[in-house]
């Protein structure tokens, strides 16, 4: 790549000193020139603003080529996060699914850090496509040669890319259908349209979570923000299936995030939630609900439990404890001012949350799975993943495939590492 630049010139600068005006002769070098790797991200950006998505492709396209490079694909999470599938465009790789597990795309999306494989004609590149610390999944093109250069470059292209493709989520429908590998029901539209980023990563927090089954969850969710130092977690599980569990979910996710926002206690957002869930469906629905805040800087977890299975306390890739608690009725019952637990957690501390469903579900010997077996296989998926995503994504697929691939009941998994 030619990477050539205009040497800078020197600029005196005035200083006011004691009221009086004095030239200082003090030499910075301002080189405002364009350098190769600005000229090509700078292009891109001036282009792509006001462009739908389906002529965005094109310009990555044009963009691959521009740095020598071929054969680009955008490969993009599929909803049950076990394939990468390729978007179309014109100027883009299509292709069948890629499989995440024992693949360079996949190691490259679970790693969230760029993988080379030399091969005939040239280096084949995948790099991870990082949002804010979420995956939306990865580019891949073909370089004759890589060097440095190259991977700094890259690396900020597909920063770019990524940002692309999020900021057009919100219009249009075609990256949706192509994470899509199977039918998706009404009330999993529902769950997947509230949801934040399945993944966040800063440098004090990082958080995973994930719903089964992908294409027919209903009555699961989660939510989270960081608001300054404080990470606020929500997972909840509403009674029932189908649109009348989505339909309750989204009123108590809609109604925490309207307490969360109005910067009130856990009891208060307890309350306000419960409200919320009686006033619209009655007493005899409910939703159970945990409620966290954990402030970033101390490592100080507050939790408020209605109705959920104690979260587990991971520490040294291993769970050491349940974090038990008091727990108080679900949200939609008119419990009392709920009991607020709090512990003060360690660095690299990790704390899984998870609904019901994910040890009630029966084996084919009519046992249920239960916890112990959910702990014991925490610690083997611990020892042998990294990174909360990773972990989170390899748990909860052997969870499923150790209950029999059975998942009769919405299975939620939310994991939070104090970094």
């Amino acid at each position: 790549m030619n990477r050539t630049g205009v040497s800078g010139s020197i600029v005196p600068v005035a200083v006011a000193r004691d009221g009086e005006d004095t030239a200082v002769s003090s030499e910075r070098p301002l080189d405002r020139a364009e350098g190769f790797g600005e000229r090509l991200l700078g292009a891109l950006l001036d282009q792509a603003h006001e462009l739908p998505l389906h002529l965005i492709a094109p310009l990555i396209a044009d963009a691959v080529t521009t740095v020598g490079g071929r054969d680009p694909a955008l490969l993009l999470q599929d909803y049950g996060q076990l394939v990468l599938v390729p978007l179309p465009g014109r100027g883009l790789t299509a292709g069948e699914p890629v499989p995440i597990d024992g693949f360079p795309a996949g190691a490259a999306f679970l790693r969230g850090l760029p993988v080379e494989v030399s091969q005939a004609g040239g280096v084949r590149v995948y790099l991870p496509l990082l949002d804010g610390g979420d995956e939306v999944g990865v580019l891949a093109l073909t370089l004759d040669t890589v060097d440095e250069d190259d991977r700094r470059l890259l690396r900020r292209f597909a920063t770019l890319v990524a940002d692309l493709l999020v900021t057009r989520t919100g219009y249009t429908d075609r990256i949706f259908q192509a994470r899509r590998t199977e039918p998706m029901s009404v009330a999993a539209e529902i769950q997947w349209s509230l949801l934040p980023p399945l993944s966040m990563t800063v440098p004090r927090v990082a958080v995973a979570g994930i719903l089964e089954p992908a294409y027919q969850v209903a009555g699961d969710s989660f939510d989270y923000a960081l608001n300054d130092d404080v990470l606020h977690v929500a997972t909840i599980d509403a009674m029932g299936h189908g649109l009348d569990a989505a339909t309750m979910a989204t009123v108590a996710i809609g109604a925490y995030r309207h307490a969360r926002r109005a910067d009130i206690g856990l009891a208060e957002i307890y309350a306000f939630m419960d409200r919320a869930i009686a006033e619209q469906f009655g007493p005899d629905h409910f939703v159970t609900a945990q409620m966290m805040r954990l402030d970033t800087v101390t490592g100080h977890l507050q939790w408020v439990n209605a109705g959920h299975p104690q979260p587990l306390l991971i520490r040294d890739h291993v769970v050491v404890e349940r974090l038990e608690s008091a727990t108080t009725l679900p949200v939609g019952f008119g419990g009392e001012k709920p009991v607020i637990s709090e512990r003060a957690l360690r660095h690299g501390d990790r704390v899984l949350c998870f609904t019901d469903g994910l040890v009630e579900e029966r084996e084919a010997g009519g046992e249920q799975f239960g916890e112990e077996q959910l702990i014991d296989w925490v610690d083997r998926v611990e020892r042998s993943q990294d990174g909360v995503r990773a972990v989170v994504r390899a748990l909860s697929h052997v969870l499923k495939e150790k209950r029999g691939g059975r998942t009769s009941d919405d299975a939620t998994l939310f994991l939070i590492e104090w970094r």
